[in-house]
């Protein structure tokens, strides 16, 4: 697959001058709650419904959705409000069923497409089709799983394609629900810059209080368009209630982001530093995250010196780390001056860490 102007043919035709906003409850649960959501959201700058149909759940005896009846909830939504309708599919029944019902859009769940056989399933469901397909990320940070499945389709001559960045799976406790990772859905975007790109941060957070601000990063990275969870009670939600905002909360969101629009060259040099510079800011955060890691580790290291009676400063350890990030800089095109200045500093830290521990009594 080439990039080409003509991938984002199926966005451009909707002439929207904000970006492609989509929008409802993680899962369909009543027909009243769906119509509700939907007519509330009709007037906003939402243009696509959303609603999870059959739910993936990591353990079983979670509610997993309605199941095809809550196709015709969203089909009559469709009927009522004039908006688009999308859901999940994740097999070639749920494509039948999915297009049986009139559903414009069809995503790919993260779990789905780690999954190249179930992947190539769906796309021969979908082989030929001018339905639009929204490939999440997989669950784990891999770029080439990521591309590898929207190739399936766009090889089974589904043109009208797009990538939802919903964040990866991680061990380890964080801020998020799901680590966004941004450099990764960067690298995609650099490789395929008129692939549509759209932020899913409901999953992203886990709750409502920092969907906001990763709406705003993504709209400073160029991103197309910003999926997100809504309901009319989210606190009372079936699923993922933590994570879901209000139709209110959404509209007043869309008014308060920052939307950078391109109207000639001085704006498209701004739009342009703005995204480098929210690229920087990104790699930052994880500078400080993997520095964080570090002293962690080192505080481990204190505790067993302290144990075992072992001086802080190791020096054959020290030089050995220190040659060995030269010349790894150096194939970096980093210098040496800069280098050594940098591990002196975090080495320094460490020691201060140490030292602490095994002075404190």
């Amino acid at each position: 697959m080439e990039n080409k102007r003509e991938l984002r043919t199926w966005l451009d035709k909707f002439g929207l001058e904000h970006p492609l906003v989509i929008a409802g409850p993680c899962s369909a649960e009543t027909e009243g709650q769906v119509l509700k959501i939907a007519h509330q959201l009709k007037d906003s700058d939402a243009t696509v419904l959303r609603a999870g149909i059959w739910k993936p759940r990591t353990r079983p005896g979670n509610f997993e959705g309605v199941g095809a009846l809550g196709l015709k909830w969203l089909q009559k939504a469709k009927e009522e409000t004039g908006m688009l309708i999308t859901t999940e599919v994740a097999n070639a029944n749920h494509v039948d069923l999915a297009l049986q019902h009139d559903v414009d859009i069809l995503w790919i769940g993260a779990r789905t497409t780690v999954s190249p056989f179930i992947v190539q399933e769906i796309a021969e469901a979908l082989k030929g089709t001018d339905k639009t397909v929204l490939v999440k990320n997989p669950v784990n940070p891999d770029l080439a799983l990521w591309l590898g499945a929207v190739e399936r389709f766009y090889t089974a001559n589904v043109k009208n394609l797009g990538v939802i960045h919903r964040g990866f799976s991680t061990y380890e406790k964080t801020r998020y629900r799901n680590n966004p990772e941004w450099q990764l859905p960067i690298d995609l975007q650099n490789r395929f810059p008129d692939l549509p790109l759209i932020l899913d941060p409901s999953h992203i957070a886990g709750r409502r209080d920092i969907i906001f601000d990763l709406c705003q990063t993504a709209l400073d990275l160029n991103y197309d368009g910003l999926m997100v969870e809504t309901h009319f009670d989210p606190d009372n939600a079936w699923s993922d209630a933590a994570q879901q905002i209000t139709p209110n909360t959404l509209i007043q969101f869309m008014d308060d982001l920052k939307i950078r629009k391109e109207t000639g060259e001085a704006t498209e040099f701004k739009n342009k530093i703005n995204t480098l510079r929210t690229q920087i800011d990104v790699i930052d955060h994880q500078l400080i995250e993997i520095l964080g890691k570090r002293m962690n580790v080192a505080d481990e290291i204190g505790t067993l010196k302290k144990a075992h009676n072992v001086a802080v400063l190791q020096t054959k350890r020290w030089n050995e780390i220190l040659g060995k990030m030269i010349l790894q800089g150096e194939e970096k095109n980093l210098s040496e001056e800069f280098i050594l200045r940098v591990f002196k500093a975090v080495h320094q830290e460490s020691i201060n860490h140490q030292e602490k521990i095994i002075n404190d009594n």
